[in-house]
């Protein structure tokens, strides 16, 4: 815990139970900031309380509005910037526009670049995230980025408390996985299997050919978003075809946009289990299989380390209690 002194944490709008969990845990108040909207769209903040040579955190993930989201955590860093903070630190569990990484078309913006460029200029000393969707990601930014796999260990910790760990398989839903499936595997010492997937267009996969032995295993899908849920409820179907004997899924970003929860529901998945990176209470009242992961915890640690300029490295490998 902390005793306040000197550090200061806000929130924006897209997911203000994270930051109340994370403030509870540091045993501090969330900061006073008014943040509204006009008519015509315009995003308007006003920090309420003093900021001067504090040392400052601004949580906001990429979820609901993803743009109203970006433009709400520049604006409260700039805010904060003009207002004399000592350090801002943009606490960013969910990276927004992550999987515009590249350029993978002729005349294709590269635009999680952008954003990187706009958080940057806005004022931010440090940025804060989880689980990037390429790891490239860190090179768009001249701050320091803390992106760890903070949801390994968490993952991890789930599988030991909830299964028999030699009856499990891990299974990357497609080769770009396969770090994360092997990592996973080895610090439990067990199998991994994974997907070779073909995709006829973004979110529409057309091919999945599975390589590894998963027959009467419990297969766990490991990945690190689910958006529409396509290509991890076919895995699921190829997998039962293949003879596990159930299959689960353990996702850090649960997206879940379109038609992803009657798709889960409909699935073979005995369970989608979720962190909570994006708010998911709506998701669980309409969908029975979805299971939540609280990393608020870590969060908090990550934080209460970054404040006294502590190793953060430990948080690879273990869960703070």
């Amino acid at each position: 815990m902390l005793n306040g002194s000197g550090i200061k944490l806000f929130t924006g709008t897209s997911h203000p139970e994270l930051a109340e969990i994370i403030a509870r845990r540091l045993g501090i108040p969330v900061g006073k900031a008014l943040v509204s909207k006009s008519g015509i769209g315009e995003t308007s903040v006003r920090i309420v309380e003093s900021v001067r040579e504090d040392d400052v955190y601004i949580i906001n993930t990429g979820c609901g509005e993803v743009n109203t989201a970006l433009m709400e955590l520049c604006i409260m860093i700039h805010a904060c910037k003009i207002a004399s903070a000592k350090r801002i630190t943009a606490v960013v569990p969910l990276f927004p526009y992550a999987r515009q990484d590249k350029k993978d078309k002729s005349r294709a913006p590269i635009t999680a670049k952008l954003v990187a460029n706009m958080i940057q200029k806005a004022g931010c000393d440090h940025l804060i995230t989880m689980d990037l969707h390429a790891s490239q990601i860190q090179g768009f930014f001249d701050v320091p980025v803390d992106k760890y796999l903070f949801a390994e260990p968490s993952a991890i910790n789930y599988i030991r408390t909830n299964f028999h760990v030699p009856d499990v398989v891990i299974v990357s839903p497609d080769a770009g996985g396969a770090k994360r499936a092997t990592s996973m595997a080895d610090r439990l010492g067990v199998d991994f299997a994974l997907f070779h997937k073909e995709r006829k267009k973004a979110n529409e996969v057309s091919r999945m050919v599975l390589v590894g032995q998963v027959k009467g295993k419990i297969a766990i899908l490991v990945d690190d978003m689910a958006d529409t849920c396509g290509t991890l409820c076919l895995a699921a179907q190829q997998l039962a075809e293949a003879g596990v004997e159930k299959a689960y899924a353990i996702v850090t970003h649960g997206i879940l946009s379109g038609n992803a929860l009657n798709n889960v529901m409909e699935s073979s998945l005995e369970k989608l289990i979720v962190t909570n990176t994006l708010p998911q209470a709506e998701n669980q009242k309409l969908c029975s299989k979805i299971e939540v992961i609280d990393i608020g915890p870590v969060l908090a640690e990550v934080i209460r380390r970054s404040h006294y300029g502590e190793s953060i490295s430990k948080l690879f490998h273990e869960v703070p209690y």
